[in-house]
């Protein structure tokens, strides 16, 4: 989940289940992602119910708490959202430890069964956790950061049938289809020349700096 300066006004863009299509603006658009899980948290919201939106931030929370980035300078509206959260976590303290085990077990291509053993919690716990964190199940955010992770890979120049078998897809073809069915592009759109950190906006789901 990010939050966006765009023409004027602070946004909380939910958790995608696949493509978005924006409108064009004369002004560049400021974002910032959070880590999954963590911006439901600072917001007091379940993630599902930002699902596959665009929300102004003072619909979200109020104008109190929306109030320090009223009418925020596009050239700091990064870093001011990132004062926001870090203001907002030493209110509220961190989010919950099982929350990040999951997200990190999950980005890391631990299955699904795997991860519900090693936070001894039940299959309906576990969905109830991701829609609640995530705004879906964790079967979805896996396969959102399964390929974020072939991005960032693809990024350092590696082939994409090699990206496919490293981050468990079938074939090349499978990877190419789910590139396609989450982000609306094929998977050699989306790759990134150089350095895996510069992340790309086209996917659902990601992080950033704010931990």
């Amino acid at each position: 989940m990010d939050l966006v300066w765009r023409d004027g006004e602070v946004m909380v863009a939910g958790p995608d289940t696949g493509p978005i299509a924006v409108s064009a603006s004369p002004l560049p658009s400021v974002g910032l992602r959070f880590p999954p899980g963590l911006l439901p948290h600072l917001l007091e919201v379940p993630a599902e119910q930002l699902r596959d939106s665009r929300i102004p931030l003072v619909d979200v929370v109020g104008r109190r708490m929306a109030a320090p980035l009223a009418g925020v300078d596009p050239t700091i509206a990064a870093a001011m959202f990132e004062d926001f959260g870090r203001s907002r976590l030493a209110v509220l303290g961190p989010v919950d430890p099982v929350v990040t085990v999951v997200a990190t077990m999950l980005g890391a291509g631990t299955s699904v069964a795997d991860v519900a053993a090693a936070t001894d919690l039940s299959t309906r716990a576990l969905h109830r956790l991701g829609t609640r964190s995530f705004g879906y199940g964790p079967k979805t955010l896996a396969g959102i950061l399964r390929l974020q992770r072939a991005r960032d890979l693809a990024g350092l120049g590696i082939p994409s049938a090699a990206v496919a078998a490293e981050c468990g897809y079938v074939d090349q073809a499978h990877l190419i289809r789910e590139s396609r069915r989450l982000t609306g592009r094929p998977f050699g759109e989306i790759r990134q020349p150089g350095s895996g950190a510069n992340r790309s906006t086209a996917l659902p789901s990601g992080s950033t700096r704010l931990a």
